[in-house]
């Protein structure tokens, strides 16, 4: 009667470890940090239209970085198999700031914006479901977007573009490849990070109406950013 009650017992402590476990068919949320590192560089400012005429003059050795920047994230995912999730990542927009390089370092912070990125992921994870200690690898798509994107340096802005500025960025879909880890410190809860990287590029446009003696001219100027971002993340999270 002890050997069949102690059977009984661990066949239903198998059967709870498997409904907390990461398997096919459970949900799971998350909150945590998110840490953008661009690894930016740009082409020098192009002048291209003046009063709607089209222009090609290049202003050798003007560049521009982007900064790093932190922000608040959440994600949602699902076990479609006991190996394979998909999962939906956003953050609140970070805002980076925009420097000059090269003839422009002088400037320092010549601008800034808020970057968009939701991201779909489809992640493979390694070990069995009931694993506290999970790697797992993924790839997916992110629809980035900026907004609120401006000129902040009324030095710059007077001295090389010579009038109010407006900025205009395009925005692209970029495939993401990330990799991480998540650990079960409870039935329910699990911690994890993760390093994600995505080959990210815009063009950042700006209109001008440069006040001269013959009075104001609209000069259009751009730029293509290279902006291929690594964003690490820091993440508890609950599964059910």
């Amino acid at each position: 009667m002890q050997l069949k009650q102690a059977i009984t017992g661990i066949a239903a402590l198998a059967c709870m470890t498997a409904a907390h476990a990461q398997s096919a068919g459970s949900f799971y949320l998350t909150t945590g940090w998110f840490h953008f590192s661009p690894q930016s560089s740009s082409e020098p400012l192009r002048e291209t239209g003046v009063n709607g005429a089209p222009v090609d003059i290049t202003f050798a050795g003007t560049g521009a970085n982007i900064s790093s920047a932190d922000t608040i994230g959440f994600t949602g995912g699902y076990f479609v198999t006991d190996h394979i999730a998909t999962e939906f990542a956003i953050g609140v927009p970070p805002s980076f700031d925009i420097e000059g390089t090269g003839s422009l370092s002088q400037f320092g912070k010549i601008g800034e914006a808020k970057q968009w990125s939701p991201t779909l992921l489809l992640k493979y994870y390694f070990n069995a479901p009931q694993a506290k200690f999970r790697p797992y690898l993924g790839i997916g798509v992110s629809r980035v977007w900026f907004t609120d994107a401006k000129i902040t340096n009324s030095t710059f802005e007077q001295g090389v573009l010579h009038g109010p500025t407006t900025v205009d960025t395009d925005s692209s879909w970029v495939p993401v490849f990330n990799g991480g880890f998540t650990y079960a410190f409870a039935d329910h809860w699990f911690a994890g990070v993760s390093i994600s990287y995505l080959p990210l590029s815009t063009t950042a446009k700006l209109n001008t109406a440069a006040q001269t003696p013959i009075g104001t001219v609209n000069i259009q100027t751009q730029t293509k950013i290279k902006i291929n971002p690594i964003v690490t993340l820091v993440q508890v999270g609950y599964r059910f």
